[in-house]
């Protein structure tokens, strides 16, 4: 394994790699609030027979988090051909989880010769989130859109609020405390928390009609992979995702929830592997 940083958008983005540099590339893409190490569970077990990519997206983990850059979906969908672009990565398996999910969806549906194969695991991907959590997402980009966003930076806890947020799997043994660390000590700063504000403000939180109508463009092998606890986002994007994309497959995991790659990481690992062997 080693790790190194590469420039995208004139920001400085950490990747760690492993497996063979020459052979297929695997680029593992994490979601929110988390970096590379939520697929710590697969990484070895994908590079037995892959070059494994696993960044942590601009403004994440170890990665540089600038207020002058962008953070609209366009711009962060282009970004991903940026990193490859970087990488000298031509094309690849792209996988995503969450926000990477979201993410690897549209770069898909953009640049189809890019994607060898698709995995999309417990997204939003082409809708939203429960109305819970799209009240709280949404809110949270009104105060990175207002004038007040560094005061508000200043005032709230955003680590301690993301802390208890993940108090859940951290009891239940998903992760440990170290990994917590990684995911969310940087967010304790005030640099983090106004990042982290700057973010949401370009976030939009809205149902994407424009990748939900074309679903069905996507003609590479793709998989659906979804914990069916997951308390953001419903069962039915899965299900949707699975119907819309042409010889997608799907596997449900009952008794899992939204981190999947972490609560269930043998039946993940399968499942992508299941993927890998079909043909591109």
């Amino acid at each position: 394994m080693s790790t190194r940083s590469v420039s995208v958008d004139g920001a400085r983005v950490a990747v760690t790699e492993l497996g063979d540099p020459a052979a297929e590339p695997v680029v593992l893409l994490h979601g929110y609030p988390a970096n590379h190490l939520s697929w710590r569970h697969q990484l070895a077990g994908l590079a037995e027979r892959h070059r494994v990519v696993a960044p942590d997206l601009l403004g994440w983990g170890d990665s540089e988090r600038r207020l002058d850059l962008r953070f609209d979906y366009h711009t962060e969908v282009d970004r991903i051909g940026m990193l490859l672009d970087a990488l000298e990565i031509g094309s690849c398996n792209l996988f995503g989880h969450d926000y990477g999910g979201h993410l690897a969806l549209g770069f898909a549906q953009r640049h189809p010769d890019r994607v060898r194969r698709l995995a999309i695991l417990n997204s939003r991907a082409h809708r939203t989130f429960v109305p819970q959590w799209y009240a709280i997402f949404s809110l949270v980009g009104l105060l990175g859109r207002s004038p007040l966003a560094g005061v508000f930076a200043r005032l709230l806890p955003v680590g301690m609020i993301n802390r208890v947020g993940l108090r859940g799997v951290l009891r239940a043994g998903v992760i440990d405390r170290a990994t917590l660390d990684s995911y969310l000590g940087w967010m304790s700063t005030s640099d983090g928390a106004r990042w982290v504000l700057h973010f949401f403000g370009d976030y939009r939180v809205p149902e994407r009609r424009d990748l939900a109508d074309d679903l069905s463009a996507i003609r590479c092998p793709a998989a659906v992979i979804w914990g069916t606890e997951d308390a953001y986002l419903r069962t039915s994007i899965a299900e949707e995702l699975a119907a819309g994309i042409p010889g997608a497959e799907l596997t449900l995991l009952d008794g899992t929830g939204h981190f999947v790659m972490e609560e269930a990481p043998d039946a993940v690992l399968a499942a992508l592997q299941k993927l890998l062997a079909r043909d591109a």
